[in-house]
């Protein structure tokens, strides 16, 4: 099921961060009807390793409610595209991300504060849950 080719550069390639699969529990927001909407063409969803791992770690060791909230966010996962990569490479799940969006030229789907800002510093477009209702986009592609 690992695919290990990039997405295709003729679609919009969207990364997730591991919150954004809590974003349908959190904030009862459909993520995919909301994305079809604000991105208005084609898009792929990327679900990188360091993501999936993280993901499966919280539904395995977390408490008893967040392991219930992670295994819903690993079905989620499962409609994204998992692109294989080398997870040694990366000293954290956020470096994984901010080098493959720079790499890929492509959003990322992130709630998380720090991450924003730095893919902000790079001009990499971020999506996040605004005023707990919707999406919205910061920045341009």
């Amino acid at each position: 099921m690992a695919q290990k080719q990039i997405p295709k550069k003729e679609q919009l390639i969207v990364i997730l961060d591991s919150n954004a699969f809590f974003v349908p529990l959190q904030f009862k927001i459909d993520i995919f009807a909301e994305l079809k909407g604000l991105l208005n063409r084609n898009f792929e969803l990327v679900l990188l390793p360091p993501v999936r791992m993280e993901l499966e770690r919280l539904a395995e060791t977390g408490s008893p409610k967040t392991a219930k909230n992670a295994s819903y966010a690993l079905k989620i996962a499962e409609k994204c595209k998992f692109v294989e990569v080398d997870v040694r490479t990366f000293a954290s799940v956020d470096d994984a991300i901010v080098e493959k969006a720079r790499e890929w030229n492509c959003m990322v789907f992130t709630n998380d504060r720090a991450l924003k800002k730095r893919l902000r510093n790079i001009n990499v477009p971020v999506i996040y849950v605004r005023q707990k209702s919707r999406l919205g986009i910061d920045g341009r592609l």
